[in-house]
């Protein structure tokens, strides 16, 4: 029955009645071992040493990462054919319900037809976008600018494969990120000087390292040129290829929602510290 728990899953989780994505990988590993990885509503995706399953049911712990309280995290589900379901215990004791469907391939059988490019920033109106929240983004001749941390900005349009364009610009210690689909986190950091990784600048939250570090000094601009087709990810940071056609296997932490099969907006982080952009240019398939 343990193989049928095998594979990738697209959960939803209901915090106190607002649904909240979340997700979870589990994998083989030797004879008997079921290993795997978890995405919680917030943070990277995060090991797990052992999926314990018994019959149709499973249940697994990790350390506690971005949450308050000590304890482990839990999960305790049951699984079914193409559905599972169950409840969540986090570090600080709380408990929630969640509920989830085995996440699609997204593997594309023909080459992207590419559309008209369309351009998100300009003249001196937010019109096209909306805020997660109270609204501290302004645009002025084109440059989006977040002075502090606030509510992050998503695109009214969603979008399924395409191309993208994105200068940025932040000051030393600060932090953003451009989340493709609204699921998919590619990293905005202060990285001048530090090693590649999945959480520095030109890294897919929580899964893919950059090949190598082309962050400028902070207070320059600097862009991102990503092509997402399906899962697969080509990215160069400031015009030097870092991530070539690589599968991104599931959502970050902060996703707008878990439906990966579906098109998804552009949305950017601004809770993280000032941050500006300017040029974001997307062409989507047909």
């Amino acid at each position: 029955m343990a193989i049928s728990l095998e594979g990738r899953w697209d959960i939803t989780v209901d915090m106190n009645g607002k649904p909240a994505p979340s997700w979870l990988e589990v994998r083989h590993s030797g004879n008997r071992t079921l290993v795997g990885q978890f995405v919680s509503v917030s943070g990277s995706a995060r090991p797990i040493s052992e999926v314990h399953v018994k019959d149709n049911t499973f249940h697994f712990a990790i350390p506690p990462q971005w949450e308050s309280g000590t304890g482990d995290f839990s999960v305790k589900g049951t699984f079914q054919g193409d559905k599972i379901s169950g409840s969540l215990t986090t570090p600080d004791g709380k408990t929630y319900s969640w509920t989830g469907v085995r996440a699609p391939s997204l593997r594309r059988t023909s080459p992207p037809v590419w559309g008209k490019p369309i351009k998100l920033t300009q003249g001196n109106s937010l019109t096209g976008w909306h805020a997660e929240g109270t609204n501290q983004w302004v645009i002025k001749d084109g440059v989006l600018k977040s002075e502090k941390s606030g509510a992050n900005l998503i695109t009214d349009q969603k979008f399924n494969d395409f191309k993208l364009h994105v200068e940025f610009r932040i000051p030393k210690g600060s932090n953003s990120g451009v989340y493709l689909r609204g699921r998919y986190e590619v990293q905005v950091t202060d990285g001048k000087g530090m090693e590649p990784s999945p959480g520095e600048l030109g890294g897919v939250y929580g899964f893919i390292s950059p090949s190598e570090m082309m962050a400028k000094e902070p207070g320059e601009w600097q862009s991102f040129d990503v092509t997402l087709i399906g899962r697969m990810i080509t990215l160069a940071v400031n015009g030097k290829t870092v991530i070539t056609n690589q599968e991104i296997p599931g959502i970050t932490g902060g996703a707008l929602d878990s439906n990966e099969g579906e098109p998804g907006p552009l949305y950017i982080q601004g809770d993280h510290g000032p941050v500006e952009y300017r040029n974001i240019v997307i062409t989507p398939a047909n």
